[in-house]
């Protein structure tokens, strides 16, 4: 056990006091961000705006592109997300759980590659040599920024999206030291999967009242 916690914890050994502090506010801010969304509850979003705005300083720090501009476009989505969640019509939202049309799947696939290739652009244009660490980030910022947009329209496949990304995010983030960041990415895991099962079953028990 104690080794775990080394494990964690070495990665920290010389880093400022201010860094671990912003590191443990993504981690609170993140945790809570999701677990709101597992509820359907609005406050997703400016949790999570604290979180990712935070951590876009973070990994521009230290030159992780990728990762910055995958946080950086979950900023902008969750300011979309936050107005489309808080529209109403008669006092009900508008906005409900439902799965994602082929139309939407289509548009998903092409979010997805524009964001890899736009993040694939950011590497080439500071002038970065990109890793194979750097090729899966460039991977999963397709994945994420698919999930947040899939997310802001309630789409029941964004957790799938969540979970596929967040297992491949926990040693990718471990590799390079960010120890916190791994941790919060283990609980996104089991949060992802536990909201994955609310979601359907709200979304089951509407399609059988209607």
């Amino acid at each position: 056990m104690s080794q775990i916690f080394d494990f964690f914890l070495d990665a920290y050994r010389g880093k400022e006091t201010y860094i671990i502090i912003l590191e443990a506010i993504v981690l609170v801010t993140g945790v809570m961000s999701v677990r709101y969304a597992k509820k359907e509850n609005i406050l997703v979003y400016p949790t999570g705006l604290v979180a990712t705005v935070i951590t876009v300083y973070l990994f521009f720090r230290d030159g992780l592109l990728g990762d910055m501009m995958m946080n950086f476009y979950w900023s902008a989505m969750s300011i979309y997300g936050w107005w489309n969640w808080s529209r109403k019509k008669d006092n009900k939202k508008i906005v409900q759980i439902s799965r994602t049309t082929p139309k939407e799947k289509l548009i998903g696939v092409g979010l997805f590659l524009v964001t890899m290739g736009v993040n694939y652009g950011v590497y080439k244009w500071f002038g970065h040599e990109i890793e194979p660490s750097n090729y899966i980030d460039i991977f999963t910022s397709g994945l994420f920024f698919t999930a947040m947009w899939y997310m802001a329209l309630k789409k029941l496949e964004n957790w799938t999206l969540w979970i596929i990304a967040d297992l491949i995010t926990i040693p990718l983030y471990a590799y390079r030291g960010w120890g916190m960041l791994s941790l919060q990415y283990i609980i996104f895991t089991i949060l992802a999967i536990q909201a994955y099962i609310a979601w359907k079953k709200s979304l089951d028990k509407r399609l059988l009242i209607s």
